[in-house]
């Protein structure tokens, strides 16, 4: 009997051991992962995704992601080249596109892209002005981005996109700046107000060579001013009547005189030097 719980217990313990090391040889690898095996030390290459098997004991695996990974640059304080003090802080965006190349090269990739990341903006900060970091910001986006893919490229890293979030910049520049922004809109305004005064007195001028031209056209400006003028009730207004309107009314009347009358007619005496009326 005790033979053969001992027999029974081996084999249990055999089956046990046979399902511990079957379970260790098979690997499932996620779709976006890729499972880097190395034999004996020796790298062997990435596998995956799926199901495939390894050897138990002898090969050993190091998962990989292949995922966009979103690294955030902490602020960094650099003088630009036009001297002005200002922290910077960026977002970068990179992947691994060669698994077996990240794990072997560097010992921490996304610690190493850190790094690269912080001093690659430091120095690209260095090399420009305040007024092209504040306008031309995808320039220096571009700039960054590349020489962040040029240094972690033997990693099998691919930075795809590297943006400069926020920009700070001192309180005594904040107050130059806005006096200059404040300085340029006075400058626009008076500008504009110039330009309307100009073509302003162009219409007066061409108004009144048109009026030149045509003398009942005056007659016509004076008739709608007095409209306008009209509406107003609340005060007492002088307005001349023009001599060219008692003209104009006359010649409408008509062109002869009225015939003047003798002192017969009048009942009045002749004066001296009247010749009497035949």
């Amino acid at each position: 009997m005790g033979g053969i719980l001992s027999s029974l217990l081996v084999i249990a313990a055999i089956g046990l051991g046979a399902f511990v090391v079957l379970s260790s040889a098979i690997k499932v690898v996620q779709e976006y992962e890729r499972g880097v095996i190395f034999r004996l030390g020796r790298l062997v290459g990435a596998k995956g995704p799926g199901l495939f098997f390894i050897i138990p004991i002898v090969d050993r695996m190091v998962k990989v992601d292949l995922r966009v990974i979103t690294l955030d640059v902490p602020s960094q304080e650099a003088i630009t080249k036009d001297n002005v003090t200002v922290k910077v802080n960026a977002v970068a965006y990179f992947r691994v596109v060669d698994p077996s190349a990240a794990i072997v090269r560097v010992e921490d990739y996304r610690k190493a892209t850190w790094q690269i990341a912080q001093t690659s903006l430091r120095s690209v900060l260095g090399q420009s002005e305040l007024d092209d970091l504040l306008a031309r910001r995808d320039e220096i986006n571009a700039r960054l981005q590349q020489i962040i893919d040029e240094q972690t490229e033997p990693w099998g890293i691919k930075v795809s996109i590297v943006e400069v979030k926020d920009v700070e910049l001192p309180d005594t520049m904040k107050r130059a700046m806005a006096r200059q922004a404040e300085a340029e809109r006075e400058k626009r305004a008076k500008i504009i107000h110039a330009e309307g005064e100009f073509e302003a007195s162009r219409q007066l001028t061409a108004a009144a060579k048109t009026i030149s031209e045509e003398p009942a056209a005056i007659q016509l400006r004076y008739l709608q001013t007095l409209t306008e003028i009209a509406v107003e009730r609340n005060s007492t207004i002088l307005f001349p009547v023009p001599l060219e309107l008692m003209k104009a009314f006359r010649s409408f009347m008509g062109d002869d005189a009225p015939p003047a009358r003798s002192a017969s007619t009048t009942g009045l005496p002749p004066a001296e030097g009247d010749q009497p009326v035949a």
